[in-house]
């Protein structure tokens, strides 16, 4: 496995484009001076030791030096080994609603983009856990199998969207269900499935699945996203909302009855998304109460620094742009390496 250890040095490569670009121009205005005492191509048989090439040689050696320098400064390593270590943590399923009645904007931004920073940040709150992405709408799949990789979870977050499931609708139980198998076979580990959703239009036997769930030992939290007042549903990529077969347009509504029947039935709780982060810290709090176990995770333990080998090419980089004069050395001036045209 690759990494940086300094990852933040990287961000000294975004002043490499400004240097060619300075470069470039100085250039460009060492020539228009030029022009302006005679003939570029007289001035230059009147000055035969000057090179027209070696100057941007030894730029471009310079440039890939600190390039060099720039990488080794990250510390990139490699790991050389992987061993199966144990950890204390809880298991964390989050089926996340992405039918069409989650763009609703009744919270900021959407109901849905809400529902995606609020998972962002409490996966930054886990430490030594395990969580699982179910997406689910008049069907559930899995996004993310049960994992301890943070960074993964966060990149198939920013995928979601409801063009992912097309069969509309909200298999809240088919949701439930899924998760229940994304679980490992650990024991002893505390397990929670976390349900967002507006819970509109449910297909039924939902508080049935959360039962069965909560008889096994996992609590199942759900997280109700919207109001009761409803809103529109916008039409992606258009400027205006979604309207019934009779052109009326069609207003979505937070069913919270249902989601505190299912919280009920798990075992769990019930909390109501708005613009705060209020259900943000009741989850967090709630989930921290759960009973932490051994987790088995393989992870590179050992990392072998590499800067040594970048290192060594900018010395020789740095060795050869110095080699390099910016006049004809007349010792080879039979050697023409750098030919005019």
């Amino acid at each position: 496995m690759f990494r940086f250890g300094e990852p933040i040095y990287l961000y000294l490569l975004i002043i490499l484009p400004f240097l060619i670009a300075f470069y470039l121009y100085s250039n460009y205005k060492r020539r228009k001076k030029i022009r302006r005492y005679g003939d570029p191509e007289l001035l230059a048989q009147l000055m035969p030791d000057v090179s027209k090439y070696r100057p941007d040689v030894k730029f471009w050696l310079v440039f890939a030096a600190l390039t060099m320098v720039i990488f080794m400064l990250a510390r990139p390593q490699f790991g050389s080994k992987m061993e199966t270590v144990k950890r204390q943590g809880v298991e964390t399923v989050v089926a996340l609603d992405i039918s069409n009645s989650m763009l609703a904007q009744d919270v900021t931004p959407s109901r849905l983009d809400k529902s995606k920073k609020l998972i962002s940040r409490l996966v930054e709150t886990f430490n030594n856990d395990k969580v699982a992405l179910i997406v689910f709408a008049g069907e559930a799949f899995t996004q993310l199998p049960i994992t301890s990789d943070y960074v993964s979870a966060k990149m198939f977050l920013e995928t979601i969207s409801p063009s992912l499931i097309s069969t509309q609708g909200t298999d809240i139980r088919g949701a439930i269900d899924l998760a229940m198998k994304s679980f490992t076979p650990n024991e002893g580990v505390g397990r929670a499935i976390v349900l967002i959703t507006d819970g509109e239009n449910h297909e039924g036997g939902a508080v049935e699945a959360a039962k069965e769930a909560a008889s096994k030992g996992v609590r199942v939290f759900v997280l109700g996203v919207g109001s009761p007042d409803g809103a529109p549903i916008p039409t992606e990529g258009q400027n205006e909302f979604r309207r019934d077969k009779d052109g009326n347009v069609i207003v979505t509504r937070l069913n919270e009855q249902m989601c505190q029947e299912i919280a009920q039935a798990g075992n769990g709780m019930y909390v109501r998304v708005d613009n705060t982060n209020r259900a943000e810290r009741a989850l967090n709090a709630e989930i921290n109460k759960l009973a932490k176990a051994d987790v088995e995770t393989q992870v590179f333990t050992e990392f072998d620094e590499q800067f040594q080998v970048l290192a060594w090419l900018a010395l020789l980089l740095l060795a050869a742009e110095i080699m390099i004069l910016d006049r004809k050395n007349p010792l080879f001036k039979n050697v023409r390496l750098f030919k005019r045209d």
